[in-house]
């Protein structure tokens, strides 16, 4: 009998496992389970595109645009995953028992919540899904002032989108420093300035201590220092959380996120999970990445291994953020302690930092810089021997240093 693969989720994480197990075994019946009613759809666009009307959630499906069916994969829409009932090799879901030979769990991540802006709250908005972004996109045609919580990735993709539309915006951040977990300091300020000269106010190292709704629908926000903010609408972007309560309720090992092995399988041998919604083994230990470029490919081992394969999970990591005209994008991994932080001047708003660790390229953050850093992917990725005065040196290609190895 073909072999029944169960796929729980609708991110890039459950799209790439379920196209990577039908190409692995092409007799066998892969089916997404999806909470959504519609075709997995990509969600970096939400906090950009889709809010200033140049893109539509539907423009961008995963699968591509004839959908999931179009790879031979089944999709079950709004069905929720409510069990797994692991001696069955069964999940129970809202429309019933589904059997299974094996089993990714790919659930992603959720959002934090503030419980003084809770979601529901009107005119405050969380922004995961495209019903979200529909929702804040119809609340900023007659905004005048938003006030953005939380200054990562999305929070400022979401202050930026904002700015563009002619919004005021303020943003206030916890951290004493934008983009804290993504990007250096140097780069953190060079963001933050673009960011001011389009006219939105950061307030850093300050919180929300109470949130008053006032009688003509405005939402009143006063922070630790006293200040006072008057919002038509709010954002909270104060980052995610792993989406494992699943697998938690059915045994199966979690540590802020579903404990996976190198091959993305779990404790029980017929189940993987993939994705935000993980922990895996990174070169420092176990790790948590929330990002679209780990959960296509992570997914992807996954999918292979339920229908199986035995990969291992070796991909460089990488993020990328749009932000007015500067596209900001990071590759490898960071080191708490690096060799050597190079800084290699570029032209104009680009920028480019490299970190060094035992002789060789561990990580590298750019603005503007794409065609370096794809070159940049390769050296980290062959581990190739690099010279600090060479990559600090604007003169000598990176892709110069692919080919002196290669010869």
């Amino acid at each position: 009998m073909p072999k029944n693969i169960l796929i729980v989720g609708s991110g890039p994480a459950a799209v790439w496992a379920a196209i990577a197990a039908k190409k692995q075994d092409a007799a066998a019946d892969v089916t997404v389970l999806s909470d959504e009613a519609c075709e997995p759809y990509e969600k970096p666009p939400l906090s950009k595109a889709v809010l200033l009307d140049k893109a539509a959630p539907e423009d961008a499906l995963i699968a591509g645009k004839d959908g999931l069916a179009a790879h031979g994969v089944a999709l079950r829409p709004d069905t929720r995953c409510l069990s797994i009932d692991r001696a069955a090799r069964a999940v129970v879901t809202s429309s019933g028992r589904l059997p299974y030979d094996a089993l990714v769990i790919a659930t992603g991540s959720l959002m934090r919540e503030l419980p003084l802006l809770p979601p529901g709250m009107p005119r405050v908005h969380y922004l995961r899904t495209q019903a979200h972004a529909r929702e804040l996109k119809a609340g900023l045609a007659a905004c005048k002032h938003l006030v953005v919580i939380g200054a990562g990735l999305i929070g400022l993709e979401v202050a930026a989108s904002a700015s563009e539309l002619g919004i005021e915006v303020t943003v206030l951040e916890f951290a004493p420093r934008i983009m804290a977990r993504a990007c250096d300091e140097e780069t953190g300020a060079l963001i933050l300035a673009e960011h001011q000269h389009h006219g939105v106010d950061i307030n850093v190292s300050t919180s929300v201590t109470q949130v008053t709704p006032q009688l003509d629908g405005t939402i009143a926000l006063e922070t630790a220092d006293g200040d006072l903010f008057v919002a038509d609408h709010v954002v909270v972007g104060a980052g995610v959380k792993p989406d494992d309560a699943l697998a938690a309720a059915a045994g199966l090992t979690v540590q802020d996120g579903i404990v996976v092995d190198e091959q993305c399988r779990t404790s029980n041998p017929n189940i993987f999970a993939a994705g935000d919604a993980t922990r895996f083994p990174g070169p420092q230990g176990l790790v948590r990445l929330e990002n679209w470029r780990h959960a296509q490919d992570h997914g992807a081992v996954a999918g292979r291994n339920a229908a199986g394969a035995s990969d291992a999970y070796r991909t460089v990591p990488s993020f990328w953020s749009e932000q007015y005209d500067l596209y900001i994008q990071g590759v490898g991994w960071p080191q708490p302690n690096p060799d050597q932080r190079i800084r290699r001047k570029l032209d104009g708003k680009s920028t480019l930092l490299l970190e060094t660790a035992g002789g060789v390229l561990s990580y590298a953050l750019g603005i503007n810089a794409q065609r370096d850093l794809a070159a940049v992917r390769r050296l980290i990725e062959r581990k190739i021997p690099v010279d600090p005065a060479a990559l600090a040196d604007p003169a000598q290609p990176f892709a110069a240093m692919l080919k002196a190895k290669a010869s």
